[in-house]
């Protein structure tokens, strides 16, 4: 059949459209070059879209296969087509029909629509390139047709589903590897020696993105500063991303938009998908949390909500902001991942910071507040979730790394998620972290809130509190000295504030070494609340259980057991039967049962405690755990060490499914079960055991804690028995 009627057949190959140049120092990227059809006559390839977001180098990848194939003469017709709209892109079609051989007087949709009948039937080899797909509308109807010598690849920013139907295969595209971005570098300023001090150190900050790479060289080249310096000035967050990049007129390899406007488009268009308005918001508040990943309870907790109904002036539901999320991942400005749900929602930092750059000063700030309350909202008493756990913390830190202001106020304070992470993280088991992270909010509520206030004030609690937890409770205890001088002079004697504190010096006197002393102090301090805060208050029965707990640790076990059921009895009064106070005291009272002479007593407490807080509080709470461990120590002291070794091992498995493997709680687990299995008659079982955990706890608490010093002693000594000592 002729197609060309009276008409010379073109001279073969033919081009149509300019194949952009690929960029100086262009790096091969072999894993995503490799997905790429062959383009080879006589076999069916599958059209290939190329999806990704701003900036990772599409084009890039598609040039580089449009130029091999001509290079190779694979083809009789490679046509490259701006995509950015349906004109463009029938004006692009009819134009290849035009260059061969169709009648030029034929008008413009004719002309395309013949081209694609052409592609189909001609029986010549043929590529075609549609650039940067915007809406997938604009092709409806002028897809290229599946053939045996035909190749189609499709860039564009989109990922919805429809991409991947008729014979198209979505191949998604990525950032740099460090070692391509560290190529990529090295090679751009090999005519600067003197500029590439600290490469790596620039790639990992643009985030591998290749745009962003390209675009920071030019800068680091034209402005003639080191690479170090670049990082500095990229870290200064007065000021906005385009300040680090080359001018407009600068920009490198024919890029027509700086990095930051390059996700502008993408953006409006997602936030014109339904619900409308609703996708440049979710980012905002995105943009000022974790890019490594955030929590999807954070994205629907009520504080974000309320802010985004504010924001849209409408009620917003769980469900928009769920299809608002899915709209930013298919235009692939974030990735989503459903079922991840600790770290649910990535925004690549650049993008991060460009939409920041981009939102007025007010509504980063009440985004800001927004997302506090909504981490504070989710937040879980007892972290279960070790995975959620970690993403939370992260996710509060860069939060207040990226907009503090609106975190620390003198009306309000510090906000008080700032204080739910460092205790949460104490409250994990790792205490070091814990005292470093408030030593670094105290640091800062200090210059932001001055040292008299009380949450400045706070922070230097929690510090010497987590110092003693960490293995120094004579630094925790002086650290105490000086912070009650503080609260007597900023708030008086009978503040709640100040005799909290008092409690705490108390506390840590007697864990540094004086439990008399500890003792004495709260006999004070009992006397002062309940003058304060009358006999029913509950920090006045926390209070009379200190006093019972270090009197039996001075000496009178039997004295302790007393206090303790008089105790019990008022908070049953005041309480209630199921309150924790109540059950902690009943298990305290069990202890101090035991320690007064009557283990079997213990054993038979313990065992109806148990069955109330598993009732109460579940099976994975820490005080039912401790319960656990407590019922299976005095099951030993009554006579039964081998069904005290059963029930620690039965323990431990618990405790590392709920704690984790390096939480204090485990450790003491493992120590009390290799203590166990000594007493059960085997020694080198407890050997074995106790130098497995000293490895552990020197590492977790380091060398100089009491628990690892504690372990040291106990392997000395079962080492001994092992060798026959007594």
């Amino acid at each position: 059949m002729n197609l060309f009627g009276d008409r010379p057949e073109p001279t073969w190959p033919v081009a149509v459209g300019r194949v952009p140049p690929l960029a100086d120092c262009w790096q091969p990227r072999p894993d995503q070059q490799a997905l790429l059809p062959a383009g080879e006559s006589g076999t069916v390839v599958l059209t290939q879209v190329l999806s990704g977001m701003g900036g990772v180098g599409k084009t890039q990848l598609a040039a580089d296969w449009a130029n091999g194939l001509w290079q190779r003469r694979s083809v009789d017709l490679l046509l490259w087509v701006d995509a950015g709209s349906r004109q463009s892109i029938v004006a692009a079609y009819a134009q290849a029909a035009v260059a061969v051989g169709i009648d030029s007087r034929m008008d413009g949709e004719q002309a395309a629509q013949w081209l694609l009948r052409w592609l189909a039937d001609s029986g010549r080899r043929w590529a075609v390139v549609l650039d940067d797909l915007t809406r997938l509308a604009d092709l409806t109807g002028w897809w290229p047709p599946a053939a045996e010598t035909g190749s189609v690849v499709v860039t564009t920013r989109r990922s919805d589903s429809a991409l991947r139907r008729d014979n198209r295969v979505l191949v998604q595209v990525g950032l740099f590897t460090p070692a391509q971005a560290h190529e990529y570098l090295t090679s751009k300023l090999t005519a600067h020696p003197g500029l590439n001090n600290d490469i790596d150190g620039v790639a990992a900050d643009l985030g591998y993105l290749p745009l962003a790479l390209a675009q920071a060289a030019a800068y680091i080249i034209d402005r003639e500063i080191t690479c170090g310096t670049y990082r500095s000035r990229l870290a200064d967050r007065r000021r906005s991303l385009e300040h680090f990049l080359p001018e407009p007129e600068s920009l490198p390899d024919e890029h027509r938009a700086t990095v930051a406007a390059t996700w502008s488009l993408s953006i409006e268009h997602a936030d014109t998908l339904r619900p409308a308005g609703l996708a440049r918001p979710v980012l905002r508040l995105a943009s000022l949390l974790d890019p490594n990943g955030i929590p999807a309870p954070v994205l629907t907790a009520a504080p974000v909500l309320d802010w985004l109904s504010t924001v849209a002036g409408a009620q917003v539901t769980a469900d928009d902001v769920y299809d608002a999320v899915r709209n930013l991942h298919l235009l692939n400005l974030a990735t989503h991942d459903p079922g991840n749900p600790a770290r649910s929602l990535r925004v690549h930092a650049l993008i991060q910071r460009a939409t920041r750059d981009q939102t007025p000063a007010g509504a980063r700030d009440s985004a800001t507040l927004a997302a506090a309350d909504a981490l504070q909202a989710v937040w879980p008493p007892i972290e279960t979730d070790p995975d959620l756990g970690q993403a939370l913390r992260a996710n509060t830190e860069h939060l207040h790394h990226t907009n503090p202001d609106p975190l620390w106020t003198p009306e309000h304070g510090g906000h008080v998620v700032l204080f739910t992470a460092g205790t949460r993280l104490g409250d994990t088991g790792q205490v070091n972290a814990a005292a470093d992270y408030y030593q670094r909010l105290h640091h800062t509520a200090h210059q932001r809130l001055g040292p008299d206030h009380p949450d400045t004030l706070a922070t230097r609690g929690n510090l010497a509190s987590w110092r003693g937890q960490a293995g120094d409770p004579a630094g925790a205890g002086a650290a105490y000295e000086q912070l009650l001088a503080d609260f007597l002079r900023v708030l008086g004697p009978d503040h709640r504030d100040t005799l909290a504190t008092r409690s705490e010096l108390a506390s840590w006197r007697g864990q540094a070494g004086d439990p008399a002393g500890a003792g004495a102090a709260y006999e004070q301090l009992l006397a002062d609340f309940l003058r304060v805060l009358g006999p029913d208050h509950r920090d006045t029965l926390t209070t009379r259980s200190e006093l019972a707990s270090w009197r039996g640790q001075a000496g009178d076990p039997a004295g302790a057991g007393a206090a303790f059921e008089q105790l019990l009895a008022d908070q049953l009064r005041v309480l209630g039967p199921d309150h924790r106070d109540t059950l902690t005291t009943r298990s305290e009272l069990a202890s101090w049962r035991g320690q007064a002479g009557d283990p079997a007593g213990a054993v038979a407490a313990y065992e109806q405690l148990l069955a109330d807080q598993l009732r109460v509080l579940g099976p994975d709470h820490p005080n039912t755990l401790t319960a656990r461990n407590n019922l299976a120590n005095w099951r030993g002291q009554a006579g039964d060490p081998a069904g005290a070794v059963a029930a620690f091992e039965q323990l431990l498995d618990d405790r590392l499914r709920v704690l984790g493997p390096d939480h204090p709680n485990t450790l003491t687990t493992r120590n009390n079960l290799a203590y166990w299995r000594g007493r059960a008659g085997d020694p080198a079982g407890a050997v074995a055991a106790f130098e497995q955990l000293l490895d552990d706890r020197l590492r977790v608490l380091g060398p100089v804690h009491p628990n690892t010093l504690n372990t040291r002693n106990n392997l000395a000594y079962w080492r001994g028995r092992a060798l026959g000592g007594t």
